[in-house]
């Protein structure tokens, strides 16, 4: 799975666990080692580290082995790398102080 099947596939699977403010970016023309960054918002620690979980479990059932998560132990913010897409996962204050929407923002725009 790769590409917007793996991005439809992580979109999917994040809002079974009712993952809130779902951002999409393509990062194709900024980033050499992703394509898609998905960033979303859990409403506590132990959402986060949940949604989390979720997603790794679904990947490895799918067929997918996640390349790394980083963050775990605090739950604040979780990265989850599959490749071709990787999800942040973070609480609203953690979100709001690294505005990686604005950070990954389309240069040309």
């Amino acid at each position: 799975m790769q590409g917007s099947e793996l991005k439809d596939f992580v979109l999917d699977k994040i809002d079974d666990l009712k993952a809130k403010d779902i951002t999409v970016l393509d990062v194709s023309n900024q980033s050499s080692i992703t394509e898609t960054m998905v960033i979303c918002t859990g409403t506590s620690k132990t959402h986060v580290r949940a949604i989390s979980e979720h997603i790794v479990v679904e990947a490895k059932g799918a067929g997918v082995q996640p390349l790394g998560v980083e963050g775990r132990d605090s739950s604040e913010w979780v990265l989850v790398d599959l490749g071709d897409v990787i999800l942040h996962i973070m609480q609203d204050q953690t979100r709001e102080y690294y505005q990686l929407e604005k950070l990954w923002a389309d240069q040309d725009a």
